[in-house]
């Protein structure tokens, strides 16, 4: 790790990938794959408000209008999708002394992913998806917690533009699991929504595991990079923010490991939650996700 001690050569915010997902969904392990042969500076979760100081105007999950530019937010934005942000918290996983491309991993800027579209219409914008009885599962096991009107429906803007209709069966979730639930389909049905087809990259935690020469082939052509078979060898290895001793592509596979400690009734919750938000069309009881139901919800590029 360098920490500080880098140069990055090129401010071009056009240098720069942007990856983002839900936490817990399998964004480090993504950014693994992509920086495979360390290409790039790697920039994790700048838009942090309570560890990235330019960032501390932002909300923890914000949601910017894509026509909203107001300074307080471009300004920090371009600074970190240029390459000029220093700091201890994002450059902590960072290992090139020279670069040139940037790739910025954030599991808090999924509301943000039609602004950052709009703001910075030439850069690469990947999102992952996985299972939210897998996400849910793994925020409960690591005590994450989630005050879901603070972070979401206090924001009058997302609530006038698309919570609505589900704001009285938001309030009403009753259990961490609920929440956690509810939180996977806001920050998802968001940018599916705000983002027309060919804008975005949708990758699947679930087909990088179980197909990755296809799922690989797809997001390296989406960035327009040629990779080679040693991406599959990176991939077995478990990101740095994995539990100690998960494997991805190893004896048991993970993608469905979620089952053994969901409940009956929590999966029938989950499914009733998805269904509000038209997101079981994505994802049902089923481990294995639909990317055509993804795409279903997002309006056409023409």
């Amino acid at each position: 790790m360098l920490s500080g001690l880098y140069l990055d050569l090129n401010r071009d915010y056009r240098n720069s990938i942007f990856l983002a997902g839900s936490g817990r969904s399998g964004t480090t392990w993504v950014s693994d794959i992509i920086n495979y042969k360390n290409d790039y500076r790697y920039v994790f979760e700048p838009f942090h408000p309570g560890k990235v100081g330019i960032c501390r105007g932002f909300g923890w999950m914000q949601y910017l209008r894509p026509q909203d530019r107001r300074e307080e937010f471009l300004r920090p934005a371009r600074r970190i999708l240029s390459g000029g942000l220093r700091s201890g918290w994002s450059d902590r996983f960072h290992s090139r002394f020279v670069s040139r491309r940037r790739l910025v991993k954030d599991i808090r800027a999924n509301l943000l992913l039609g602004w950052l579209r709009a703001n910075f219409p030439e850069m690469p914008i990947v999102l992952l998806l996985r299972h939210p009885c897998a996400v849910a599962h793994s925020k409960i096991r690591l005590g994450w917690k989630l005050d879901i009107e603070t972070v979401f429906l206090s924001q009058r803007e997302l609530v006038e533009d698309f919570l609505w209709p589900f704001e009285d069966e938001i309030r009403s979730a009753k259990t961490d699991f609920e929440r956690h639930v509810f939180c996977w389909c806001v920050e998802n049905y968001v940018p599916l929504k705000m983002l027309k087809r060919g804008e975005v990259h949708l990758t699947f935690y679930e087909n990088l595991s179980e197909y990755p020469k296809d799922e690989v082939r797809r997001l390296f052509a989406f960035l327009g990079k040629d990779f080679d078979m040693s991406v599959f060898e990176r991939m077995k290895r478990p990101s740095l923010l994995s539990r100690e001793g998960s494997a991805v592509l190893s004896g048991e596979r993970l993608v469905g490991s979620w089952r053994r400690h969901v409940t009956a009734d929590q999966l029938e919750r989950a499914l009733k939650i998805l269904d509000l938000f038209g997101l079981d069309s994505v994802y049902s009881g089923k481990v294995m996700p639909d990317p055509d139901g993804a795409l279903a919800l997002m309006e056409p590029s023409w």
